[in-house]
């Protein structure tokens, strides 16, 4: 049995971290273990930013965003050689097993980390909740809320206006956020990086919605999928209907947690706790239909996760 353990939070930052972060300390503390937090990710291995923490490191943390540890991307790790640095200061403190809470890369560096030796154990967190074998990542209920709450603001200026306004959400490679608020918020389009579409059929759409007494369209874009800049220059143009755009940004990143994210966030660490120091090792914790499961590291790392075609073709049936 494990009896000193770390945690570290990498990649992007997302609502809920600092839950997921409290749910380990205290679970830790409760079953005797010590726990450290690493600063800044996988850069505060390299650099030795490790301190103990206890019950009260944790205070007064689970209705913040972002994560009291910091986080951050570490290029630096891809090499060997900088991870055994990294393995020599967890040793020198003789920790034994690291939790680390972060995407898909976040996963892949604790994959490497694993293959020096070291107990390791993974947390799904990443707002574009795009990690495979997981239902759900940390942050990203959260997010989804934020980007619904601006749909519903944007709704009530464009029909003020008879407006047609695209929102860009964040999602290079995925989709997920744009399609899950899309359709949450009633979204007349959805534009994301998995599925092709027809600019000048759905401008032409658009035209002849208007034209027989439709007040405003909304069309959310995933930055993936394009520019909503330059989208909403050449829906202009084609429609001849003012519209303008929004760019939500890192807004998305921030804000105090759902108690989706609270309570999925606090389960994960618990069970993320209870299994390195039992033990397991190599696996990330996830979730499959509200149920917690375990998830070989190497395969969350190295698959990709696909959007649900039954959102798209849902998307376009509503639309």
């Amino acid at each position: 049995m494990l009896s000193n353990i770390a945690i570290l939070t990498s990649g992007n930052d997302c609502p809920g971290l600092n839950a997921a972060i409290r749910a380990v300390v205290r679970t830790a503390r409760h079953d005797g273990v010590r726990i450290w937090g690493v600063r800044n990710g996988f850069k505060g291995l390299l650099k030795d930013q490790i301190e103990e923490l206890n019950t009260r490191s944790v205070g007064d943390i689970i209705q913040r965003g972002g994560t009291v540890l910091g986080t951050g991307r570490c290029p630096e790790f891809l090499e060997e050689e900088n991870r055994k640095i990294a393995l020599e200061n967890l040793q020198k403190r003789g920790i034994e097993g690291v939790i680390v809470i972060g995407g898909a890369g976040s996963q892949a560096g604790a994959m490497e980390l694993g293959k020096l030796g070291m107990n390791v154990i993974g947390i799904p967190g990443t707002i574009e909740n795009d990690v495979w074998g997981t239902d759900y990542t940390i942050g990203s209920d959260t997010a989804a809320n934020t980007v619904v709450d601006a749909i519903n603001k944007l709704r009530d200026t464009a029909c003020a206006h008879r407006r047609i306004i695209l929102l860009e959400v964040m999602g290079k490679t995925s989709g997920w956020l744009a399609m899950e608020t899309g359709i949450a918020g009633g979204a007349e389009y959805v534009l994301v990086p998995e599925a092709k579409y027809n600019l000048d059929r759905m401008c032409t759409e658009i035209r002849q919605a208007y034209e027989a007494g439709k007040r405003y369209s909304i069309i959310v874009v995933s930055e993936g999928a394009g520019s909503a800049v330059e989208l909403g220059k050449q829906v202009g143009e084609k429609t001849q209907i003012d519209t303008r755009v929004t760019v939500l940004g890192h807004i998305q990143r921030g804000g105090s947690p759902t108690v989706q994210d609270r309570i999925n966030a606090s389960l994960l660490g618990e069970k993320a706790v209870l299994g390195l120091i039992n033990g397991k090792t190599d696996i990330m914790y996830g979730l499959d239909t509200g149920t917690v499961v375990e998830i070989p590291l190497e395969d969350a790392a190295r698959n990709t996760k696909t959007l649900d075609p039954e959102f798209i073709r849902l998307s376009r049936v509503l639309a």
